[in-house]
């Protein structure tokens, strides 16, 4: 019962967030990007649900908008992460001991860059935007679907089924793709929420110290960095977008959870 709910309030959580994101594409309360001296700094009324900041732009439409940045960047970031990581974890688990020694080694010494670092690295090279962000945490997010990928595949590997393949002389790509992959895929779809939570923290902290997303395009990590100079006169500039990413966060985490334990057969045995 326990496990259902994780499930279903991080299907509702993470709901919310892709709901706000497409429906920012066909409408917002305001033009997100409209500078209206006149209402600036005003508080939530009719009009304006979570108020307006400190240049008279909407919050709320910011906050929509800001949605789609995050999901977008999550996505793209997530699927570098997927599409690099789980071939080589499976390549480690399949391949000759040396070579999985030394993917693993070098997977190690890349986790052992963080993401942030990257980031700035780059964007001192190439200049700050999204691009910037995705491949930053893209490529930090990498060792950890090699890490489970590598794993599962052992796993796999030592089953009677793949044994009897191989005794029949099926190849190791056969074996990949009809065995190994299909029976690692649950845990990389999990790993992919996990991944997808780290890397909507990612792009607010690089976005917020101004590696990120580049200006005009609203962002929960710029609005929280453009509300700091206003905490102790007007912090709802600082909880509205902080709420989100809080929300975002534990929406992933949660569905991870859920799939984990849908996905896992050694915990419905426990249980």
């Amino acid at each position: 019962m326990t496990r259902n709910l994780s499930l279903l309030a991080g299907v509702v959580l993470v709901g919310l967030v892709v709901g706000t994101a497409l429906v920012s594409f066909v409408w917002t309360p305001h033009d997100p990007l409209l500078v209206d001296a006149s209402v600036r700094l005003l508080g939530p009324t009719g009009d304006f649900v979570f108020g307006t900041d400190k240049l008279g732009r909407d919050v709320a439409s910011q906050l929509m908008v800001g949605a789609r940045t995050t999901l977008y960047v999550g996505v793209v970031a997530v699927g570098i992460a997927a599409l690099v990581g789980t071939p080589l974890g499976i390549l480690a688990g399949m391949g000759a001991r040396w070579l999985g020694e030394l993917i693993m080694r070098v997977n190690d010494l890349v986790l052992a860059f963080p993401a942030l670092l990257l980031a700035i690295m780059l964007g001192a090279v190439y200049g700050a935007s999204t691009l910037t962000a995705m491949i930053a945490i893209g490529v930090a997010t990498v060792p950890s679907f090699a890490r489970i990928a590598r794993a599962g595949t052992l796993q796999v590997m030592s089953t009677e089924y793949v044994l009897a393949a191989r005794a029949g002389g099926r190849s190791r790509w056969w074996i990949a793709l009809r065995h190994v992959l299909p029976n690692i895929s649950g845990l990389v779809l999990v790993q992919s929420s996990v991944s997808f939570a780290i890397a909507v923290l990612a792009e607010a902290a690089l976005s917020f110290l101004g590696f990120g997303t580049a200006p005009p395009t609203p962002s929960w990590g710029r609005m929280l960095q453009e509300s700091q100079e206003l905490l102790a006169v007007d912090p709802r500039l600082a909880l509205v977008p902080g709420a989100a990413i809080a929300l975002a966060v534990l929406g992933f985490n949660l569905l991870g959870d859920g799939l984990r334990d849908r996905f896992d057969p050694r915990l419905e045995v426990r249980r």
